[in-house]
């Protein structure tokens, strides 16, 4: 199986080798080579994008997420599989996955008929994330999901939930994407406007993503074109 790992946190951030460790080392890395988180599904057309081969399986491209799988199915790897994305340093949550770079490269996959897998992990406030135990619980679940039947148009949204060390193993809940808002809060000083909401203060629908991943589980949702 030919996969394609990418992320929207950069080539070099953390998650992504979380996720390459995940996989037992196994894919091809095409990954912005710059931090892009929340740029959703922006893709490049009015310039070039710059790719830098670093190795047979790795490739570091000066574009956004949606563009690393665009150039990744075209042009780098003919016979792909699968498209992992991820572990993305925050959660993606309900309305997230349409800001989330992490989310759009999936979606991309989708529409040319690819599978794929998003993986985030929640955070709360600014604490570190142990990316050894998020690479431990990615690798459980996703040797669930790459053999599950999946049905075209159709892709996998993965939250790993913020514990504490020693915590016992989160449970996993296969759930509905919340449809509540995002805060929508801002400071004004002048003609300036400040976003000031609180992610962890978000509404979030009983069941839900948001829910059961605040709720210290793993939420995977099957989201649809």
């Amino acid at each position: 199986m030919t996969l394609i790992l990418t992320n929207d946190d950069g080539i070099d951030a953390p998650g992504i080798r979380a996720l390459q460790k995940a996989m037992n080392g196994k894919g091809v890395i095409v990954a912005p080579k710059d931090h892009l988180s929340g740029c959703g599904h922006q893709v490049t057309t009015t310039q070039a994008i710059h790719v830098r081969r670093r190795s047979d399986f790795e490739y570091a491209i000066a574009g956004t997420p949606a563009d690393c799988v665009r150039i990744a199915l075209t042009h780098i790897c003919s016979t792909v599989k699968f498209v992992l994305s991820g572990i993305n340093a925050g959660g993606n949550l309900g309305a997230d996955v349409y800001i989330s770079g992490t989310v759009a490269a999936v979606r991309e996959a989708a529409f040319h008929g690819v599978p794929g897998i998003a993986v985030s992990h929640y955070r709360k406030g600014k604490q570190n994330v142990d990316w050894d135990v998020a690479a431990g619980w990615t690798a459980g679940i996703l040797a669930d999901l790459l053999n599950r039947t999946i049905e075209p148009g159709t892709f996998w949204n993965v939250n790993l939930p913020h514990l504490l060390p020693g915590d016992p193993d989160p449970e996993v809940v296969f759930c509905e994407p919340c449809r509540q808002p995002l805060p929508v809060n801002y400071r004004v000083e002048g003609d300036n406007f400040y976003y000031v909401g609180e992610y962890a203060k978000r509404d979030r629908t009983p069941g839900s993503d948001v829910d059961v991943c605040f709720s210290g589980k793993i939420a995977v949702t099957q989201l649809r074109l």
